[in-house]
């Protein structure tokens, strides 16, 4: 495997331990990122480590240190952080086994890709994936990886198996906190219908590659043009551009709901009546021939 491993250690299910090794899932888009130039010269900005009242430092004078008070710190040499020793620094003891939809999604982080360490631990590691994928549960464990530890689930993913770390229950929001004001009410019927009507339409299987990074593509256009123009500020408004989606929404959902209001109405006809029913309200105005009969007043 050309990838190098992010970690390798062992699995531990009871008296029986897995070599494993585990490789990141995901990796960086084609993020765009900019440097800062001073503008006159060219040149690129650097930035100086320095200490107040001393002006630059050498790196190799600098230490980690914890402030315990204002300005007072307890000093740590590398060497003293590395020697502080888990007991689940290279095995992943498996403590833990749950349903899959007991885990918020709030507490998922990052996936990485799990695979047998060697052929010899081929056969266990099988044997785990499928007791996962028959018992249709997650494991759950501990495990220290580059100086700190997580919380992490694993679970069958094709041939292998997918670890992910999670967060600490103090590192998740209670969502209470900010839903607390939404109002405990049942929605319109007739408005869950249509929205229910409107999610079918658009029901598909997941395609990751039906999505890409527009923000991404248009800084790269950008670039292009910036470098054609040879400096010049391009600054480009697109009058045929649509108006901001969420005013459209919005208004899609007001001009539903007033639909929705008028008796008989249905989903997917109302927009075709309501043509048919604004000539039939003008229709009356017609008989308001009767009033040329003021010319007869002139007779008397």
């Amino acid at each position: 495997m050309a990838a190098r491993a992010y970690w390798q250690g062992q699995i531990r299910l009871a008296l029986v331990s897995i070599p494993v090794e585990i490789y990141s899932a995901t990796k960086s888009g084609a993020q765009i990122s900019f440097h800062q130039i001073h503008e006159p010269s060219g040149k690129r900005i650097k930035y100086e480590k320095t200490a107040p009242g001393i002006g630059p430092v050498d790196v190799d004078e600098i230490v980690k240190g914890f402030e315990v008070e204002k300005g007072e710190y307890v000093l740590l040499e590398q060497d003293e952080i590395d020697a502080v020793k888990l007991e689940s620094k290279k095995t992943l003891e498996l403590t833990q086994f749950v349903d899959a939809d007991e885990i918020d999604v709030l507490y998922y982080e990052k996936p990485y890709f799990v695979v047998p360490a060697d052929d010899l631990a081929e056969e266990a590691f099988i044997v785990l994936r499928e007791a996962l994928r028959r018992s249709r549960k997650v494991g759950l464990g501990q495990l220290a990886m580059r100086g700190r530890e997580y919380v992490v689930s694993l679970k069958p993913c094709g041939r292998g198996m997918v670890l992910e770390t999670l967060r600490y229950a103090d590192e998740v929001n209670k969502a209470q906190g900010y839903f607390r004001d939404i109002a405990d009410s049942e929605p319109d019927p007739e408005l869950l219908d249509l929205a229910s009507t409107l999610i079918d339409k658009k029901a598909s299987k997941f395609d990751p590659q039906a999505f890409h990074d527009r923000y991404v593509d248009a800084l790269k256009g950008l670039i292009e043009r910036k470098k054609k123009a040879k400096g010049k500020k391009i600054i480009e408004e697109d009058p045929d551009a649509p108006p901001n989606r969420g005013s459209n929404v919005v208004d899609l959902m007001a001009a539903l709901k007033k639909s929705l209001e008028k008796p008989g109405a249905s989903t997917g006809v109302t927009a075709k009546k309501a043509p048919a029913k604004k000539t039939a309200a003008k229709a009356p105005a017609k008989p308001a021939a009767p009033a040329k009969k003021a010319p007869a007043r002139k007779r008397a």
